[in-house]
């Protein structure tokens, strides 16, 4: 059996709109029972659907990972979101395998051509975001083997019992690949590729508290 979410949602928290909530979540219920889905929680929301940062959002993304949700049941696609905001979390749904299901559609969610082409080309312009990162990596990577950066001594699992864990952070690579002028953009990509979990921000900040202690 799919496991699903409901999620309604009013513009405003004026009283009145609590029956629309308590409409919505009775025909949803209804629709979940005919394609015997299995409801795991019913969220409501009392907010813009220009807004990003609602509550209920929030913790339908969070059930989505945490309880491997297979369906989102909605009204229509204006209660998940208007605007861009309505995009980016069909876009996030999308990547995550969620099936939306709505009323107004009386089964899975049919988009409009307009949407489809800019759900289209936000997937595209990701992937190419994704191959400039790799591609930032791979070159921060290469400048810095070239300048030296053996990054196999500095692991315990390849070989060095006396080397550092993957995740701390290896605070004389980072210096010295900063005196062979390499950004802090290209130092964090170059040990995110070698494993270590650090961004740009953590680079500087290391290097400064070294700087200091110098």
């Amino acid at each position: 059996m799919m496991k699903a979410v409901i999620y309604c949602r009013v513009s405003t928290t004026k009283q009145t709109q609590e029956t629309s909530l308590e409409r919505q979540e009775a025909e949803l219920i209804e629709m979940a029972k005919i394609y015997r889905f299995d409801v795991v929680q019913v969220i409501h929301d009392q907010e813009s659907g220009y807004h990003l940062d609602r509550p209920g959002i929030i913790e339908m993304l969070d059930l989505i990972k945490e309880q491997n949700i297979d369906v989102l049941l909605i009204q229509d696609e204006t209660r998940l979101g208007r605007g861009n905001a309505k995009i980016a979390l069909l876009h996030c749904l999308f990547k995550e395998g969620i099936k939306v299901y709505s009323i107004s559609h009386q089964g899975e969610l049919e988009l409009s051509e307009s949407d489809s082409m800019v759900l289209n080309i936000v997937s595209m312009v990701e992937e190419y975001q994704r191959k400039l990162h790799n591609l930032k990596i791979k070159r921060g990577m290469k400048r810095a083997v070239d300048k030296g950066y053996r990054p196999e001594l500095n692991l315990k699992d390849h070989g060095n019992i006396q080397g550092r864990d993957r995740k701390e952070m290896p605070i004389d690579e980072i210096v010295r690949l900063r005196k062979n002028n390499l950004t802090f953009a290209e130092i964090a990509a170059t040990l995110r590729g070698f494993g270590y979990d650090v961004s740009k921000a953590t680079v500087h900040r290391r290097y400064q508290e070294y700087v200091k202690q110098e």
